[in-house]
């Protein structure tokens, strides 16, 4: 007769799993990707080293897990933001403000997932972070060019350049710091007001939909 596990069993093994993740999350928003190390993971945890290999049987692997559950966390986030807004420029603002409020509110989580230096194995995982966050503005776009509500241009091109954008003026090296709340939001609203007119959104409206947009991700966390 197969062996089955118990019910507590299999709950045990999830919130060990949930305390590496755990563990790994807080490591890396502290001191970047590369303390995202075993040892240090497993005591962060409470837990053994070896109780953390039987999960994870190397380093990367725990590494590639921590950024696939972040990148699957934040699309869904900006996904649901941007569903819920009232239309497709809307979307467009709300999804471009989301992913700038909270990179800016895990500023070193977000440089360790998306563009600290790493080994070459690691890049290709957060390649395809930062190309899912891609397709996610490149839908918003597409949306608003097929409805009328922005110029023709070349969604794919203009996604990334969003990305690139954002990602230098809040989390890269020349980024400015920023010492408390209402810094942060109007660096959200400036960098969103700035993509929102890069893609073609007249002045008048493109603040408008700042406004409108900031108010839900005020305490976005």
């Amino acid at each position: 007769m197969p062996y089955r596990r118990t019910e507590n069993v299999v709950r045990r093994l999830a919130a060990r799993h949930d305390a590496i993740m755990a563990a790994a999350r807080a490591l890396a928003a502290e001191s970047g990707m590369g303390a995202v190390q075993i040892a240090p993971v497993a005591a962060r945890a409470g837990i053994a080293a070896g109780t953390v290999y039987r999960y994870f049987p190397s380093k990367t692997e725990l590494v590639a897990a921590l950024i696939g559950a972040l990148a699957e966390r934040e699309i869904a986030v900006m996904r649901r933001a941007a569903d819920a807004a009232p239309g497709p420029l809307s979307a467009l603002a709300a999804a471009i403000a989301t992913f700038a409020a909270r990179a800016l509110a895990h500023r070193k989580l977000a440089w360790a997932v998306i563009a600290e230096p790493v080994d070459a194995e690691l890049d290709a995982l957060r390649l395809a972070f930062r190309k899912a966050l891609a397709a996610e503005f490149e839908t918003r776009l597409r949306t608003a060019v097929d409805g009328g509500h922005l110029p023709e241009l070349d969604v794919t091109l203009t996604a990334a350049a969003l990305i690139g954008a954002l990602m230098e003026g809040l989390i890269g090296p020349l980024a400015p710091a920023m010492a408390d709340p209402v810094q942060s939001r109007d660096a959200v609203q400036t960098l969103t007001l700035l993509a929102l007119r890069a893609v073609g959104v007249v002045d008048a409206h493109a603040r408008g939909l700042v406004v409108q947009t900031s108010l839900p991700i005020r305490e976005m966390k």
